[in-house]
């Protein structure tokens, strides 16, 4: 189950003495006695006294003994224990940690891990077990850069996989003795060439040494898989906040299945996703999805979302009397739903600040699409664009004074703005990007966009792509994460009400469970 945790970011105030051990040399040591299946062991970073590892052949197990800062934010100080690899390879192990004289840090983490270099500030990815019940993908994608994470908070995991396929690295849990799982924490990170395999230990507080021992250690290469048929897709939806110096997604939900768009109710007490053409509800902070009451509308799409006041819901449904997607309005709970659209293909995007209006897109035969606009309460519509290009994911600004939207007017893919009737249209942004589904937040002064590489055509799902914030303000962009994702990561307006945390879905392709096995 997972649990309610509230992370705080006092790794990051370390940033000070980390960036000295950066400058420090690397301490490698000479083991004692054997090592197992490990070459080496070094200090990373700065950690007095120096780290230890023991093996013992007998039990099979190893026993890490380290200090250390952390493993986090641009710099590390932790005791590792490594073997130099290529390829694809998988480490898994069951950890404990041993309490010592119980003045241990919440954060102390025991972690499994893939590392470009023993430098402090390389680039790395590992399956980090935390003293308190919080389990999570860590990763700096390049040398110096603030370090990522994909939390899961939930009860200390038994067994713990960290797999390396291709460019993609993915963690699998065993919470109490089942077979290996995925659980919706994996990212894209090169290692090319030879890398270092291990396992770490910190003890989040430089002064204290920490103990922890890993059992029933197994270490192998992974055959590539070959064909899409030993693939399945599976869906993650996650909750991050915008706060750069963080940089944490925590997971809700994740299935083998292709679920779309999430949005946030207006209170903030759950999420609302598509699934198999149906709409669901989950907590943010996860646990079993509820599907909403819909009546007789079925093949909904990632097109959805809240009133203004949160009192209705619009979906993008068809009904068996009248097929082809309209828009359709529902209570918050669920009921009964109310035709807004007469014309088929028809897919919801925003209300109007007052509640009084919907807006929404409808494709053209041309391959494009065009933005409409009709009253919450049905009736005659009206086209705020026209034209045979793409003109797409309208979104009104709290204000009421713009609605933003991507269009391809002017050549690539990039974000616009006009005026509520559809006039002033004006273009936001006009990088190297193709630049989709532009969400504004609540207070006014952010707006999330979707990035593709400029060479993508379309809105294609399971691609490399970045969530990016941009100060309205300013006009400002930074990257917040990159993810595999695309059609179906953001549709919708997807806005906590806090302004500060969003939810997006991302995808990935993996291996079948028996593919992945149970060592």
């Amino acid at each position: 189950m997972i649990k309610k945790f509230s992370r705080t970011v006092l790794a990051c105030l370390c940033a000070g003495i980390a960036l000295l051990a950066w400058s420090k040399p690397l301490t490698s040591q000479t083991a004692a006695g054997p090592l197992g299946i490990f070459d080496g062991q070094s200090d990373v970073g700065t950690i007095k006294p120096a780290g230890t590892l023991t093996y013992n052949s007998a039990r099979d197990t190893y026993t890490l003994t380290a200090a250390g800062e952390n493993i986090w934010s641009t710099v590390d100080a932790f005791h590792f224990a490594w073997k130099k690899m290529s390829g694809d390879v998988s480490l898994t192990a069951d950890i404990t940690f041993a309490d010592g004289s119980g003045k241990a840090n919440p954060h102390r983490k025991a972690v499994l891990m893939f590392r470009r270099n023993l430098d402090a500030a390389s680039p790395y990815a590992d399956a980090a077990q935390h003293g308190v019940d919080l389990t999570a993908l860590q990763y700096r994608r390049t040398q110096g850069d603030t370090t990522q994470d994909i939390e899961l908070n939930i009860e200390t995991p038994k067994r713990i996989r960290l797999e390396k396929r291709g460019d993609m690295i993915t963690m699998f849990l065993s919470l109490s003795g089942e077979p290996l799982h995925q659980v919706g924490a994996s990212i894209k990170l090169p290692f090319e060439g030879s890398f270092y395999v291990g396992i770490g230990l910190c003890s989040h507080d430089a002064k204290v040494v920490e103990k922890a021992i890993f059992s029933k250690v197994h270490l192998e290469p992974l055959q590539a898989v070959t064909t899409s048929a030993d693939l399945t897709l599976y869906s993650s939806l996650k909750t991050i906040a915008i706060d750069n110096s963080a940089r944490v997604a925590t997971v809700a939900y994740s299935k083998a299945a292709n679920i779309q768009a999430p949005n946030w109710s207006r209170d903030g007490s759950y999420l609302v996703f598509t699934e198999g053409g149906r709409i669901w509800r989950i907590s943010p902070k996860g646990g079993t999805p509820i599907a909403i009451d819909i009546g007789t509308a079925g093949h909904c799409s990632g097109s959805h979302g809240f009133s203004p006041n949160g009192k209705l819901l619009a979906i993008s449904c068809s009904t068996p009397d009248m097929p082809g997607s309209r828009v359709y309005v529902v209570p918050e709970q669920g009921g009964t739903p109310r035709l807004v659209t007469e014309n088929p293909n028809s897919y919801w995007h925003t209300w109007s600040p007052d509640g009084k209006t919907i807006v929404f897109t409808r494709p053209n035969k041309g391959g494009g699409g065009n933005i409409f606009a009709i009253s919450a309460e049905g009736g005659p519509e009206r086209a705020l664009t026209t034209g045979a290009g793409v003109s797409d994911d309208p979104d009104y600004s709290p204000d009421g004074q713009y609605i933003y939207f991507n269009s391809d007017r002017n050549g690539g893919m990039q974000i616009w703005r006009m005026r509520p009737d559809g006039s002033n249209p004006e273009q936001i942004t006009s990088d190297d990007y193709a630049n989709w589904t532009p969400h504004i937040s609540p207070d006014g002064k952010s707006m999330l966009i979707l990035s593709y590489d400029k060479s993508e055509t379309g809105h294609p799902p399971n691609k490399d792509v970045s969530l990016r914030i941009m100060s309205v303000e300013d006009r400002n962009l930074r990257v917040l994460v990159n993810i595999i994702g695309g059609s179906g990561t953001d549709n919708v307006p997807n806005w906590a009400p806090d302004s500060q945390h969003f939810a997006f879905v991302s995808y990935q392709m993996l291996p079948s469970a028996d593919e992945v096995g149970g060592h």
